[in-house]
């Protein structure tokens, strides 16, 4: 199997782009399993006793094996095609939560979730977006890239419920199992959807007229390694990720505050505005540029952090403003995930979309690392106290957002 396989079917192009484009989404909804360790690391808590830092450790890892396997499942993808990638991240999702439902050992644990899933996830992931977007004009790169990586930031919806239920009905080392199970035989089928545009393939000109743009020759991982403009991304996706993950991770304790037990609501709220940015963003993208898209993300991100200060801080802010506060954090959050796979194709090509795109998300796995760490010091040194840590990451927003002035002007749709 190549990148450049024919489909072989006589569906036509635009229904065949929309059902690789909504398997997609669904393959990051399953994916998107990641998320219910919030909720797995409390019953661990208490069924194996774990404690301090092992019960976050699983979860770490994860994330950073995650960023950095899409290297090589980027390539994979290039290489092999989507298919075949995609079914391996759902072989090794499965392997790695089968594995941890065996034992309580915090070691196997730590190979089975945290490498066999966070590599499976980044196979999974990596394969979603490429095949979605070579369906359609680059006028429409942004709409679709959002709507397949969606999927990812609504999976606590429905994720929070499921795992409350597996969880209080067959405790942690079932749940796993279950969980195992069901998301190998969900990514694995609907892998078998994502196919690339048969050679030659050129997506249909939009109903209004619009041409599509010339996409730029594809370059090699070291050609952009060696450009100024990969490394602007890369910190711009470093401090767009990870001061939103900053926030994400406390969401529920800050909920508890005022929320009590109903706190999970606030998380699930925030998750719908996580899925709601990458679409929203996506679209805004194609209309008035990459650049001006990411810049306004950005800035009204760090305005969301100087208002978050009173919101915790007072013990009269009610329920709704929280809840309100904390979903538009997560809807710009989600904005990064569309934009950041559009410039990649925009600015280097679809070719090696797969292992370009690995390269820059790794932003996202040293953010998620880095940043979160400091807000639970910043956090602890003032007695609790959110406010340190959201001047911090209000003012590298800020700069970041000052940033989006260096890059260069993305490829969009040739105006009629």
């Amino acid at each position: 199997m190549t990148s450049n396989e024919s489909t072989g079917s006589s569906t036509p192009p635009t229904n065949r782009g929309w059902l690789v484009a909504l398997s997609g989404t669904g393959i990051n909804l399953a994916l998107g399993i990641l998320y219910a360790w919030s909720l797995i690391k409390g019953a661990i808590e208490k069924e194996f006793g774990w404690q301090g830092a092992q019960l976050n450790d699983p979860y770490a890892l994860c994330c950073l094996v995650f960023a950095f396997a899409m290297i090589f499942a980027g390539r994979c993808q290039d290489k092999f095609g989507p298919r075949l990638t995609a079914t391996i991240g759902g072989l090794l999702v499965g392997a790695g939560f089968v594995m941890a439902s065996m034992t309580n050992s915090y070691v196997v644990w730590l190979v089975g979730f945290g490498v066999l899933t966070g590599i499976g996830i980044g196979f999974g992931y990596s394969s979603a977006t490429p095949p979605a977007l070579k369906w359609f004009p680059p006028a429409k790169t942004g709409l679709i890239a959002g709507l397949v990586v969606a999927g990812f930031g609504l999976a606590p919806v429905y994720l929070a419920p499921t795992c409350q239920y597996l969880l209080g009905n067959f405790g942690v080392q079932k749940t796993m199992l279950f969980l195992g199970i069901a998301f190998t035989v969900i990514v694995c089928g609907l892998a078998q959807m994502l196919q690339n545009p048969p050679a030659g393939f050129v997506a249909a000109p939009l109903a209004n007229g619009t041409a599509p743009a010339v996409v730029p020759p594809a370059s090699t991982p070291s050609e952009i390694l060696r450009t100024s403009g990969f490394y602007i991304l890369w910190i711009i996706y470093f401090i767009g990720a990870g001061a939103g993950l900053m926030v994400i991770g406390s969401v529920s304790g800050m909920a508890k505050k005022s929320m009590g037990n109903s706190a999970f609501i606030a998380v699930a709220v925030m998750a719908i505005g996580n899925a709601a940015g990458r679409v929203v963003a996506g679209i805004l993208s194609d209309k008035i540029g990459r650049r001006w898209t990411l810049m306004i993300v950005l800035m009204f991100q760090a305005a969301l952090m100087f208002v978050a200060i009173p919101v915790t801080e007072s013990k009269e802010t009610t329920p709704l403003v929280l809840v309100l506060v904390a979903t538009l954090i997560g809807f710009n959050y989600g904005a990064n995930l569309s934009l950041f796979p559009s410039f990649t194709k925009d600015l280097w090509g679809l070719k090696t979309f797969g292992v370009n795109y690995g390269v820059l998300f790794t932003a996202w796995g040293v953010g998620g690392l880095v940043l979160p760490r400091v807000q639970q010091t910043l956090t602890a040194s003032s007695g609790g106290s959110y406010t340190s840590s959201f001047i911090t990451a209000g003012v590298m927003l800020i700069a970041g957002g000052l940033l989006t002035l260096a890059i260069k002007p993305s490829v969009t749709a040739a105006k009629p």
